[in-house]
């Protein structure tokens, strides 16, 4: 990658080669302390192997945008906010009990085998899947504060952490508290706000753009196009939960409906039913059975959704928010490479399959 070029393939090369190294000193330095180790110092690796690296992307461009160049210490800080997202990840999967990511047993599920003398196998196996999150979120910071950028620059970045978890912390809690409550669209985008939307793309660029010392007026820039921009990736994530292909999205179909969660899809879906349609939904959607909906029924919401249009009406969300977020650039004089990666990073977020 060129320092006035956005290549999307090597700049993931990058951050996966500084996840990767750093990831694994980490994982042998855990495994080092007792061999028993071993297998959770694996989930710590397999955490961060996979994944588009949008995160960094946002948080290399915050800081491009302010005009600073290319830099491998900047690239190191942007690969941070992975860590952040694997240790989010590993979390939300804990908390929704989902069996799969990125293809592959998630954390809770693979540690299983490791404590099947344990009294409570299944929960002790979750204490540990808790436990790879909380590492990663620490490894998070110290690939942060060990990246090479000068201190004073980490020192404008700093509060921004706080924000970062604050925000990420009050989507989790609001997503547990609404899941399984009457179906609310505006409930649903709170929770993609601050579950997802904030720390996906506006923290992100925050944080380069204060790395990079940006100006009040372009970290307002960095927020009018990021929560937009964010929340759109999150309904996207959405309508694949419902409608993509698990064989590319890696993740278990229909997750979303058998864990009755407050998604925007499902809202809008209960806002345009008339009354048979919901009670046909109440029935598919049982609380008492944590099983249901069956595959037949999980089919059965899906043709719901389809004949009341939800899906049209969630495309229409994106189309309408990627828009908002991309207008920003006609009142900010950004860098014609900035404003090129940006404006693909926003195609990239919202127009994906998996």
């Amino acid at each position: 990658m060129t320092s006035e070029s956005w290549e999307p393939g090597a700049f993931k090369a990058r951050v996966d080669e500084v996840l990767r190294r750093f990831v694994a000193e980490e994982a042998d330095r855990l495994a080092a302390v007792d061999p028993a180790l071993g297998p959770v110092a694996d989930e710590v690796e397999a955490a961060v192997a996979a994944g588009k690296r949008l995160r960094a992307a946002f948080c290399y461009w915050g800081w491009r945008a302010v005009g600073q160049p290319d830099s491998d210490a900047l690239v190191r800080a942007a690969a941070s906010m992975e860590l952040v997202h694997a240790a989010a990840v590993v979390h939300d999967d804990l908390i929704d009990d989902s069996p799969l990511r990125h293809g592959r047993p998630t954390a809770h599920l693979a540690l299983r085998g490791l404590v099947e003398h344990h009294p409570r196998p299944a929960g002790a196996a979750r204490s540990l899947a808790m436990l790879v999150g909380d590492l990663l979120m620490s490894l998070a910071g110290q690939l942060f504060i060990t990246s090479g950028l000068p201190a004073a620059y980490l020192g404008r970045a700093r509060p921004l952490w706080a924000a970062l978890a604050r925000d990420l912390i009050a989507g989790e809690c609001l997503e547990i508290l609404h899941t399984g409550a009457a179906p609310d669209t505006a409930a649903s985008l709170k929770v993609i706000r601050y579950k997802t939307a904030k720390y996906t793309v506006e923290q992100p660029l925050l944080i380069g753009g204060a790395l990079a010392g940006a100006g009040e007026r372009l970290r307002e820039g960095y927020s009018a196009y990021g929560v937009p921009l964010g929340e759109a990736f999150q309904l996207r994530d959405d309508l694949l939960g419902m409608f993509g292909d698990p064989v590319l999205t890696g993740k278990a179909g229909a997750d979303d409906v058998r864990g009755h969660r407050p998604t925007a899809l499902l809202a809008e879906t209960w806002r345009l039913a008339g009354e048979d349609e919901r009670e046909r939904l109440r029935h598919l959607l049982g609380r008492d059975d944590p099983d249901d909906p069956d595959e037949d029924g999980v089919e059965a919401v899906r043709d719901v959704m389809r004949r009341l249009k939800a899906p049209d009406r969630i495309e229409n969300m994106i189309n309408a928010r990627v828009e908002e977020a991309l207008r920003v650039f006609d009142e900010l004089n950004l860098p014609a490479p900035a404003a090129t990666a940006l404006t693909a990073l926003a195609h990239s977020a919202a127009v994906r399959r998996s």
